[in-house]
């Protein structure tokens, strides 16, 4: 029996539609929002625990670096959310068409591009 199945699979061949593309970026925000908690919990202790603490992470905080970082937990936070109700929207039966599904994964790239960008407005 001759076995037809690819055996080396080429992922930058394939292409993926909108919501599906969609669906990956919010699963990488959610990692993304996973490791940046830990730095900001660690910050939160750190300021938390004495008067030298607060003033450290405070000097720390008005670094380019670090308004870079909170930006992106910042930003993964916002797509992650708008991600989040599209697919709430989506359990309760509104979009689960094929259009329907590219709208939703089209007003989330907007949505969030827009909370991203007065993010960064407000941060920096």
């Amino acid at each position: 029996m001759k076995d037809n199945r690819p055996v080396n699979l080429d992922l930058t061949k394939f292409s993926f539609p909108l919501p599906a593309l969609t669906s990956i970026v919010h699963r990488v925000t959610g990692v993304a929002l996973f490791v940046g908690m830990v730095f900001l919990l660690y910050a939160l202790d750190l300021s938390l625990s004495s008067q030298e603490g607060f003033d450290s992470v405070k000097e720390c905080l008005d670094s380019f670096i670090a308004k870079f970082i909170i930006w992106g937990v910042v930003s993964a936070l916002l797509y992650h959310l708008v991600a989040g109700v599209k697919h709430l929207l989506m359990d309760a039966g509104i979009g689960e068409t094929l259009e329907g599904g590219v709208l939703g994964a089209k007003l989330t790239i907007v949505i969030s591009v827009v909370l991203i960008v007065l993010a960064g407005i407000w941060i920096w």
